[in-house]
C-alpha cells in the first residue's frame, strides 16, 4: 500500500505543469464552492438582521385574523397573561407594545395615508432601529403626549419640516367614529426603505389607545429572541403556547415568506455551483489520467508483463486519482479561505440594494464555517475517486502484448 501511495506521488509530478493545470482548476472549483456558501450565509445573517431589526422583530404575537383586516377593534386577548408569560421566558431577550391602524395625515400643503403606530419609546428602541434612523430632530424626546416621528420621503409629500404641526386622522374602534389630533413633528427618520419612510408614522403608545378607543389594549406584540434562529424554527414549543386565547404567535418565516423562499432560491444557487464544480472535477479527472495513461502505455505493459495482476493497476491509477485530489483540496481550501477571508474582513457593499422586499443596510459578510471546509473537500476527494474508476479499469484492462506492440 504505501509503495503505491509513493509511485502514485512520483507519477503525478512526472509532469508537473499538467498536473499543475488541472489541480488548479479543480482547486478554483473548491474555492468558488466555499466562497458562495460563505457568501450565500452571510447573506442570509444580513437579510435577517435589516429586515427583523429595523421594525418587524424576529416574532409577532397578535390577535387571530388582525394581519388579515387590520381591524382596530381585533386587540390581543389576556393581554396581561401574555405579557406575564413572555417576562419569564428564557428564550425572549426583549418584547414591546404596539398599536397598529390605518391613517390619514394632513399638512397645509398635502395630504397622505399612513399606518399610525402607537409605541412605547423606552421599549421600542430596542426592538426596532427607529431611534439610530432618526436624522432630524429626536425620538420622543420633547413633548411626548403630541409628539410625531414621521419618514423623511413623507415630510417631502407633505412639505414639512421639523416643529411643523400635522392632523391624523384615524377610526375610532366599534363606533367608526373619526378621531383627529395636532401633533408638532419631533423627529424625522430615514431607513432608505421606501415603504417605511412613506407610510409609516410614530407617536406614543397612550395617545394612540386614546385616539383609537381601545383603552389599554395593543394589537402587536413584537418580539426579540436570545438566539435569531429560534424565531425561523417554527417547530419549537413557544409558537404553539402563545397561540391560544384567540391569538396567533408568529416568526419572521411566516411574516415575510418571500425571504424564506429567497434562502431556499439561494441553495438552489449552492447546489448549481457544486455541480459545475464536479463537472470540471470529472473532465479534469478523466483528461489528466488518461493522458498519464497513455504517455506511459509502455510502462504499463511491462508491469503487467512481468505479472502485476490488474487489481493492482486499478489500485495504482486510483492512487493517482486520490494523490491528484489531495494536492487540489489543498489549492482550493487554502485559496477558498484567503478569499473568503479577505471578503469577511473587509465586507461587500451591497447596502441600498433590495432583494425579496428586504433592502442591505450594512455591509455584507462572508461568514466562514467548518461545514465548508470538512464536508465539500470530503465530497470533492469522494467523487474524484468515483471519476477514476473508468481510468483505472481501463488500465487494468490493458493487454500486455498489444501495449508493448503501440508503444514500440
Amino acid at each position: 500500500m504505501r509503495t503505491f501511495m509513493k509511485l502514485a506521488w512520483r507519477n503525478l509530478f512526472r509532469n508537473k505543469r499538467r498536473t499543475l493545470i488541472a489541480g488548479t482548476a479543480i482547486g478554483i472549483g473548491l474555492a468558488a464552492l466555499i466562497f458562495v456558501d460563505a457568501l450565500i450565509l452571510g447573506m442570509e445573517e444580513n437579510m435577517v438582521q435589516s429586515a427583523t431589526s429595523s421594525f418587524l422583530g424576529e416574532g409577532q404575537i397578535h390577535r387571530d385574523g388582525f394581519r388579515d383586516t387590520q381591524e382596530v377593534e381585533k386587540t390581543i386577548n389576556d393581554l396581561e397573561g401574555t405579557v406575564a408569560g413572555l417576562e419569564q421566558e428564557e428564550i425572549v431577550k426583549r418584547f414591546t407594545l404596539r398599536t397598529l391602524s390605518f391613517g390619514i395625515i394632513t399638512s397645509p400643503a398635502n395630504i397622505n395615508s399612513i399606518t399610525l403606530v402607537g409605541v412605547n419609546p423606552e421599549t421600542e428602541k430596542w426592538l426596532s432601529e427607529i431611534d439610530d434612523a432618526i436624522r432630524e430632530g429626536s425620538y420622543f424626546e420633547e413633548h411626548t403626549g403630541q409628539a410625531i416621528v414621521i419618514g423623511s420621503e413623507l415630510a417631502e409629500i407633505l412639505e414639512v419640516e421639523l416643529g411643523d404641526r400635522i392632523v391624523i386622522t384615524v377610526a375610532r374602534a366599534e363606533s367608526g367614529d373619526l378621531s383627529q389630533e395636532m401633533f408638532r413633528i419631533s423627529g424625522i427618520y430615514s431607513f432608505g426603505i421606501r415603504e417605511m419612510d412613506t407610510g409609516l408614522a410614530f407617536v406614543s403608545l397612550d395617545k394612540a389607545q386614546e385616539m383609537l378607543g381601545i383603552g389599554s389594549g395593543v394589537h402587536e406584540i413584537a418580539i426579540k429572541f436570545t438566539d435569531p434562529e429560534y424565531g425561523r424554527d417554527e417547530t419549537h414549543p413557544f409558537w404553539k403556547k402563545y397561540s391560544r386565547n384567540g391569538n396567533e404567535a408568529i416568526g419572521w418565516t411566516t411574516l415575510l415568506p418571500q425571504l424564506e423562499a429567497a434562502f431556499e432560491l439561494s441553495q438552489f444557487g449552492i447546489f448549481i455551483t457544486a455541480i459545475i464544480l464536479f463537472g470540471v472535477v470529472a473532465l479534469g479527472i478523466i483528461n489528466t489520467l488518461f493522458m498519464s495513461l497513455h504517455e506511459r502505455m509502455f510502462e504499463f505493459g511491462v508491469l503487467r508483463a512481468v505479472g502485476t495482476r490488474p487489481g493492482r493497476m486499478f489500485q495504482l491509477i486510483l492512487f493517482e486519482a486520490a494523490a491528484l485530489a489531495v494536492l487540489s483540496i489543498a489549492l482550493g481550501v487554502i485559496l477558498g479561505f484567503g478569499i473568503t477571508l479577505a471578503s469577511n474582513i473587509s465586507g461587500i457593499d451591497y447596502r441600498g440594494i433590495e432583494f425579496a422586499g428586504v433592502t442591505f443596510k450594512e455591509l455584507l459578510h462572508p461568514v466562514l464555517t467548518l461545514k465548508q471546509f470538512i464536508v465539500y473537500p470530503i465530497a470533492l476527494f469522494l467523487f474524484t475517486s468515483f471519476v477514476a474508476i473508468y481510468p483505472a479499469w481501463y488500465a487494468a484492462r490493458l493487454a500486455p502484448a498489444a501495449v508493448i506492440r503501440k508503444s514500440l
